[in-house]
């Protein structure tokens, strides 16, 4: 099968559209055909259609595909696939048809390797925030310890994308709000369920976390994710209000219902020692948003790269690279989500620039990048069957496995 054939029998045809979204240069659109203009959308579902295209960009060919979303439909939903821990992998297809998505594609970049932490396991957690169905599941690692390409001026690893109570999309920040009540007072919680915690603080780790090992939480620093892991660590699990154990070292292994282990570093390790089995603890946690009174059903990092339809200033306009977006129109009720293809023919790919652009031309009025790459993933349902296909070519010929992703759910 080709790169221009898709997998949709049926009798349902889908358009290749050359250069539908014209030429692309220095981050910039020219002579661009408005969207749907020249092409044609499947329709999916009810609310949900499908469209590719090349891309004509600076440095060659790009061919994208596009899932349009009408969240004004109350058949359609998004929301957050991943394997059921944070610290696990498994890729799009396997997550979409175990919740049983529409369609999907890949989210927030992770901790994929740990090359400069000899021995140290690699957590496959992602770098930001993430709430599915209104539960929170994790915060935002330090910026200097985040994996992927170099934030745009003026973004954090706090960044979201995500659906609120309201069914409206939007771009915001999420911050842990957090604390440990012990008989020597308050300490403010500096992680929650994070592959990397501040240095001096406690982190929360919940059975939400997974059966990974939590000493990745220690090593690196604020300002610099390959700097050795710290020599002064501490452990206390906490169950039903009381400390059940202590340790010198943070563990692994499954954490079980109704129990929380804190992880603490440096003087956050300190503050533990104090502790002891028997102990009064009680901690608490929660993300926090800025710029929204509505609550998060759903969420997850990435960075954005347009608001207000204008570009971010300073995005990366030289590297060119396979990418994953999301973009929001319609005052959050329309969504777009795009991925490049990766087979060798279309790996030119888009600089982060060309990226903010494309998803202008497409509509949106706010755009934000998720992980590129060898995972960036599109995948959709064929009508009557229970399992979803591969849209797009990955880079590397197969799924990458992933952290999470976004999911588009459909009861029409």
């Amino acid at each position: 099968m080709t790169h221009r054939q898709r997998r949709f029998r049926a009798g349902r045809s889908v358009l290749t559209l050359l250069a539908a979204l014209g030429t692309l240069a220095g981050g910039a659109l020219v002579g661009a055909a408005p969207a749907g203009a020249a092409s044609e959308w499947t329709r999916l579902a009810a609310g949900v259609q499908y469209r590719q295209f090349d891309i004509q960009a600076a440095k060659g060919t790009a061919h994208a595909h596009v899932i349009g979303v009408d969240l004004r439909n109350p058949r359609v939903r998004v929301g957050l696939l991943y394997p059921g821990a944070v610290a696990s992998r498994a890729a799009v297809s396997q997550l979409a048809t175990a919740q049983g998505a529409l369609a999907g594609v890949n989210g927030d970049f992770f901790n994929i390797s740990e090359t400069q932490h000899p021995g140290v396991e690699a957590t496959g957690s992602t770098v930001g925030p993430a709430i599915a169905q209104g539960r929170v599941l994790k915060a935002a690692v330090p910026d200097g310890q985040r994996f992927g390409p170099a934030l745009p001026p003026g973004t954090s690893t706090e960044d979201v994308f995500g659906v609120g109570s309201d069914r409206r999309a939007r771009l915001g920040e999420l911050a842990l709000d957090g604390w440990v009540n012990t008989p020597d007072g308050r300490t403010a919680l500096g992680g929650l369920n994070q592959y990397a915690l501040p240095v001096g603080s406690i982190g929360a780790f919940t059975p939400a976390w997974g059966s990974v090992s939590r000493v990745r939480a220690t090593c690196g620093t604020d300002t610099d994710r390959g700097a050795p892991c710290s020599t002064d660590t501490y452990e206390v699990t906490v169950r039903a209000g009381r400390v059940v154990a202590t340790a010198d070292a943070p563990g692994g292994g499954a954490i079980t219902p109704g129990t929380t282990v804190l992880v603490g570093r440096e003087a956050g390790a300190q503050q533990l020692r104090k502790l002891y089995v028997g102990a009064a603890v009680s901690v608490r946690h929660r993300l926090v948003s800025a710029s929204s009174w509505v609550p998060y059903r759903f969420a997850l990092g990435g960075y954005p790269v347009l608001e207000r339809r204008q570009p971010l200033p300073g995005l990366d306009d030289t590297t060119s690279a396979v990418r994953t977006a999301v973009g929001i129109a319609n005052g959050g009720r329309r969504l777009y989500l795009l991925a490049l293809d990766g087979a060798p023919d279309y790996r030119s790919g888009l600089t982060i620039a060309e990226v903010a652009s494309a998803m202008r031309s497409l509509g949106s009025v706010d755009a934000f990048s998720l992980d590129g790459g060898g995972s960036t993933t599109m995948v959709a349902r064929e009508p009557g069957t229970a399992a979803v296909s591969v849209l797009n070519h990955p880079s590397g010929g197969a799924e990458r496995p992933v952290p999470n992703g976004i999911g588009v759910f459909s009861t029409g």
